[in-house]
């Protein structure tokens, strides 16, 4: 596997046809970028367009790597837990892996339950990106064209981008070239600013900036509501220990796994979490232009053995994922998720670390 030092570099990486004898050739290679100062950096890998590490200090200048992952390609190719990779082309479920579009029927691939989730059997977290350029500029940007079943193509590109002394912006934009879509892409990372492997996330506190969420049924798919947090669990309004209501969260997971509709106009960028652990003091700030955001508690991680050797378990790391609402496109009245040939999706975040 080739391996490419931490340096400040930009990367530019495009994802072949998924399913194409050449994308299976393709070199696989783990990239890093790295601040001026030397105290912040992270690492990519064109195996899913993959964020594979973010070392950020803490209060006494100790770093700490906050994203749960592998030490090798191997994890994340038999991974089922999308450990910081690029999610789609549909991420969350879709009901009964069907939707209809411009009046024709589409059926996609089940791999939850009856429902299809994040891209089906071989989404973008699941195929090998092709490096197309590595320019010394901070930035990482990672290319795609596919279909994995949805109807058309889709030409994807994802940047990762260093600036400031402690922000990461990841930048998502696609382009249908043949046929509508639906197009719901994010970044799958899990996070424990205690360091990953660290023990639970449950003291960890978190702020939303979210006054309604979407209710689910008891299959996870949202019920079409739109509902105010307000004297709910799901009330992160004002900072709040992760844990704090988990008992009476319902679900099987025991945790939280449920879309929030982000306070302010949907396609702005705009502040959407603050998470801060008391221990170390690393804090990070959150800030898209996506109308949700799914918080997940790792739930369903138990026993995975991750990078140097540590052990993951239930409530190991908080996922916040930016995003259209989940089944957006059997839902009229939720924001349209459509790409029509032609149109730009863009989605934008930035992780603005502090301690």
């Amino acid at each position: 596997m080739a391996r490419a030092a931490l340096l400040p570099v930009a990367l530019l990486l495009c994802l072949a046809l998924a399913g194409s004898a050449d994308a299976e050739r393709k070199p696989v290679g783990f990239y890093g970028l790295k601040n001026k100062k030397g105290d912040f950096s992270i690492k990519v890998t064109n195996w899913g367009a993959t964020l594979v590490s973010v070392l950020v200090p803490d209060c006494q200048g100790n770093l700490a790597d906050v994203i749960l992952g592998y030490d090798t390609l191997g994890g994340y190719v038999n991974g089922t837990g999308s450990f910081g990779a690029t999610v789609g082309r549909v991420v969350n479920r879709i009901a009964k892996s069907r939707f209809v579009l411009d009046g024709k029927a589409y059926r996609l691939f089940r791999n939850d339950g009856n429902n299809s989730i994040h891209g089906g059997h071989r989404g973008f977290d699941k195929v090998i990106w092709t490096v197309k350029e590595y320019v010394r500029d901070g930035r990482t940007t990672f290319g795609a064209r596919t279909h994995a079943g949805f109807p058309g193509d889709l030409d994807v590109y994802v940047t990762y981008q260093l600036s400031g002394p402690y922000d990461l912006s990841i930048r998502m934009n696609a382009t249908a070239t043949t046929k509508a879509t639906p197009v719901n892409l994010a970044n799958h990372a899990y996070w424990n600013l205690a360091g990953h492997g660290s023990g639970d996330v449950l003291e960890h506190e978190l702020q939303l900036l979210a006054s309604r969420y979407t209710p689910l049924d008891d299959t996870k798919i949202p019920t079409g509501q739109v509902v105010p947090v307000a004297g709910t669990m799901y009330d992160f309004r004002t900072a709040t220990p992760v844990g704090a209501h988990m008992e009476v969260v319902p679900g099987g997971g025991g945790g939280y796994d449920i879309n929030f509709v982000v306070d302010g106009q949907q396609d702005a960028m705009r502040k959407v979490a603050f998470v801060r652990d008391p221990e170390s003091g690393r804090a990070l700030e959150l800030w898209a232009n996506q109308p949700g955001v799914q918080l997940y508690t790792s739930n369903w991680v138990s026993n995975e053995k991750g990078k140097a050797g540590k052990v993951y378990g239930q409530y190991g790391a908080l996922c916040l994922e930016t995003q259209a609402y989940p089944d957006a496109v059997n839902h009229p009245n939720f924001p349209s998720s459509i790409v029509r040939p032609g149109q730009v999706y863009k989605h934008d975040m930035l992780f603005k670390f502090s301690n």
